[in-house]
């Protein structure tokens, strides 16, 4: 199709993912070319503006985020998910990251659209997440055919409680790199800091608190005010992306930086996430998991807080500013691979709500 068809509006469902909300789409619904597509969604959102008011973004990266969603092709694969982040204040749409966060959304959104058939207590929808060509299985509670408006899980970021997504990963080693350390090493030095550039679902660069001269529980705005801190992360980060293969990241959004400290409220980590120099208000899904993966293998840094775990533990919770999210991961030894560990099983629970379906009106259709 192209973009003149969309004259009228396009449909959109706006749907919150664990704690991110994005505007979900059919790909039959968005232009075919992806200048013209990423000029719609710009205008949609109301970016580059810091304050996204002549659009439906929440002038925040977390809640500037779009689903784009097809029937899959693929033998045993129910949907295609594109995941899109649209920056705020630039004139970007990036498709290098996945987010695990809205992949909890898709789920119920294919079946709402019809492009799944579920019936009874249970849907299992399986997933390729188009941006690394990996698949997901999400499991959800139906009611009439549909996701449940109500349930009993309970997650940090989102108030009240809502249906659980279970989100069970496969193959996400080296998603956007190609390998799970993709520097070839466990820790890289850069600007006489240790780093772990890890990769199990989202580019991460791993780096002690302490050596950005943090004591890791600062709130997300005491890391915003410091721009001493910001401008350091997004030095490493930049220098990092060009040893893990991702070229120039200065306008992407990743890799994400992620700064680790010894837990202070019963998990395994605390943690402060960088997208790519905003302090996150919590963690994403897939930062998380590679955060974890890191940890579990020898010689990384912060190693030695999963090391105190006794052996055999699989499920660790992850502080952030506002709470945890559980991470469900199991390594194996393997022969040859950076670290001796390959990863065999890794997976969250989330929530997922429709908040609203109708049709959104890009401005530069309205001119």
């Amino acid at each position: 199709m192209t973009a003149d068809k969309s004259v009228s509006g396009i449909r959109c469902m706006w749907m919150r993912g664990g704690t991110s909300k994005a505007a979900v789409f059919l790909a039959d619904d968005l232009p075919t070319s992806t200048v013209e597509r990423d000029e719609m969604l710009l205008s949609i959102m109301g970016s580059p503006d810091p304050r996204q008011i002549d659009g439906i973004g929440g002038a925040t990266s977390l809640t500037s985020k779009v689903a784009v969603v097809s029937k899959s092709t693929a033998p045993g694969i129910d949907v295609d998910y594109l995941f899109l982040q649209v920056a705020v204040n630039e004139n970007v749409v990036s498709d290098r990251q996945n987010c695990g966060n809205i992949l909890a959304a898709i789920g119920p959104f294919a079946v709402e659209r019809g492009l799944v058939q579920a019936t009874g207590p249970e849907a299992a929808v399986r997933i390729r997440m188009v941006n690394s060509n990996t698949i997901a299985t999400a499991r959800f509670p139906l009611r009439d055919g549909m996701l449940r408006n109500d349930g009993e899980v309970h997650i940090a970021g989102v108030p009240g409680k809502a249906a659980g997504v279970r989100l069970y990963f496969e193959d996400t080693e080296g998603s956007a790199t190609g390998a799970l350390f993709p520097t070839g090493r466990v820790i890289d030095t850069i600007d006489g800091i240790d780093v772990t550039c890890v990769d199990n679902g989202m580019p991460v660069v791993l780096v002690a608190a302490t050596d950005l001269g943090l004591s890791g529980q600062e709130t997300p705005q005491e890391l915003s005010d410091n721009e001493r801190v910001t401008a350091r992360v997004d030095a490493l980060r930049q220098k990092a992306g060009h040893l893990m293969g991702l070229g120039a990241t200065s306008n992407s959004s990743v890799p994400k930086t992620v700064a680790v400290s010894p837990p202070v409220h019963g998990g395994a980590v605390a943690t402060r996430s960088f997208i790519p120099t905003r302090p996150h208000e919590a963690i994403g899904v897939f930062a998380a998991v590679s955060v974890i993966t890191a940890l579990l293998t020898p010689g990384a840094v912060a190693h030695e807080l999963l090391s105190r775990h006794p052996a055999g533990t699989t499920s660790f919770d992850v502080e952030h500013p506002t709470g945890f999210l559980r991470v469900d991961a199991v390594m194996e030894p393997a022969q040859g691979a950076v670290g001796g560990l390959r990863v065999t099983r890794s997976g969250v629970v989330r929530t997922a709500r429709k908040l609203m379906d109708g049709t959104v009106y890009p401005r530069h259709r309205l001119h």
